[in-house]
């Protein structure tokens, strides 16, 4: 018969012993930070919700029901730590398996979305549309959804649920490492969507895209340590589920300090003006054809000679009208003429004919 622990009941089932063996605290500390990190992501998910009508700038607002998908990834990875801490069976085998590699995903497949948007307003381009942001985070998120369910459909082969718990623990930490490829692809590829977020010329976007540069290349730091210790045979197989377990919860955390507290403090910003193009007009034509200067240009070499040649003498002014100028060999008087006295025909006239 199994000793009970210290710390747990009597009748307590020996799967549930790591959550209050004293002797094994690691376990007590992770289901605390665990419990402590859901609690704090349903109070931001209320708070989110109550401080969207507070938002005023509506590129802010947009990212809103993606950043509230990103809260039900985050709640989902500190609920999937009590799968780690429970002892492998029947049960938590095809969990662990199933929700670690689609919570991880949605989480950033909703950072990537808000990174590709970031990418536009920071050039002062027109931004995603809400739906398109939800359709790149969902959409994202489910290849993920599809390499997980074929991966437990076909390794329990339908009915036998005890096989993740039956495989060596190589083979088993392989198969782990292995069904998260495309979450590690989407780590990096949103680590290099948000290294172009510090390119472009309206700097106030740039701060949120810090936030999801720090948060996604801290995560790949706790992603390489655990794969490493995973797959490194000098621990043990009895301290893989204390890495597992350890790195999902310190990811969760950084999740919410790097990413959901510092975004919460923009979120009722005031717009800035200066985040924006000029009257905020993503509609207007960045690229307008210069037609002036350009078609008086349009006169050739060949038309200028021709036209001297017929003209001799004449002036061809090419940012003039049509009339051409032209010497004049003659010279006019072009002088004011002044008033001349002219002799009154009366000055003789004495009132008498001549002769008389």
């Amino acid at each position: 018969m199994t000793t009970v622990p210290p710390g747990c009941r009597e009748n307590l089932n020996p799967r549930y012993y790591r959550l209050c063996d004293q002797n094994a605290i690691w376990g007590i500390v992770l289901e605390a930070l665990a419990a402590v990190g859901a609690v704090t992501s349903v109070a931001f998910m209320l708070a989110l919700l109550v401080l969207i009508c507070k938002v005023q700038d509506s590129n802010r607002r947009k990212v809103v029901p993606v950043q509230f998908l990103f809260l039900l990834g985050v709640l989902g990875v500190f609920g999937l730590t009590f799968a780690f801490i429970i002892t492998l069976d029947n049960s938590t085998g095809p969990t662990r398996f199933f929700l670690f590699g689609i919570l991880f995903s949605l989480c950033f497949s909703c950072l990537l979305a808000h990174a590709l948007n970031l990418t536009k307003l920071v050039r002062g381009r027109k931004p995603l549309s809400l739906l398109v942001m939800l359709g790149l985070a969902v959409g994202l998120s489910l290849v993920q959804d599809v390499i997980a369910i074929e991966y437990v459909v076909l390794t329990m082969n339908r009915t036998n649920v005890a096989i993740f718990s039956e495989l060596p623990p190589p083979r088993r930490n392989e198969d782990f490492v292995m069904l998260l490829i495309y979450v590690l692809f989407l780590m990096v590829l949103t680590l290099l969507t948000s290294c172009f977020t510090f390119c472009g010329s309206f700097t106030g976007w740039k701060r949120h895209g810090a936030h999801i540069y720090l948060t996604t290349l801290l995560s790949i730091v706790i992603w390489v340590a655990w794969i490493t210790l995973l797959l490194t045979p000098t621990p043990g197989p009895e301290w893989d589920d204390t890495i597992l377990s350890s790195a999902v919860v310190a990811n969760g955390w950084v999740f919410l300090l790097v990413y959901v507290a510092p975004e919460f403090q923009l979120l009722t910003k005031q717009q800035n003006p200066m985040d924006y193009p000029v009257e905020d007009a993503f509609c207007k034509p960045q690229f307008m054809k210069q037609s002036y200067g350009v078609e008086n240009r349009a006169y050739s070499q060949e038309e200028i000679t021709q036209g001297r040649e017929e003209l001799g003498d004449t002036l061809y002014a090419p940012y003039s009208t049509h009339f051409q100028l032209q010497n004049r060999t003659s010279q006019k008087d072009f002088s004011i003429p002044r008033a001349q006295t002219r002799a009154s025909p009366y000055n003789d006239y004495e009132g008498r004919k001549t002769g008389s």
